[in-house]
């Protein structure tokens, strides 16, 4: 008789998965998929695609990189001008549901 393996546990079966807040599907508001696209999709890619954008338009501050300067389209996400690397999740995030 095979072991009972708990809802959620590490498995193959990826029927007997849970999945956590970073691999749940995710929708943007219309301010932040005018950056990243429209769709469900994980936190992960949706940090990913900010950065991204931050670097295709050249947004980070050249003296301290951690730092990035809002462009029309990031003030709207962020609500002010500037924003750190670590500030940015917070207010990303704020623009998923």
């Amino acid at each position: 008789m095979p072991a009972k393996v708990r809802k959620g546990a590490h498995t193959d079966d990826p029927q007997n998965r849970s999945v956590d807040g970073a691999h749940k599907g995710v929708t943007a508001s219309p301010e932040l998929a005018e950056i990243i696209g429209e769709g469900s999709m994980k936190r992960t890619e949706v940090v990913s695609r900010v950065w991204d954008y931050v670097r295709k338009h050249n947004l980070q501050n050249p003296d301290n990189r951690r730092e990035i300067i809002a462009d029309e389209r990031l003030k709207k996400v962020f609500g002010r001008d500037r924003a750190t690397m670590f500030e940015m999740n917070r207010l990303v995030f704020a623009h998923l549901k």
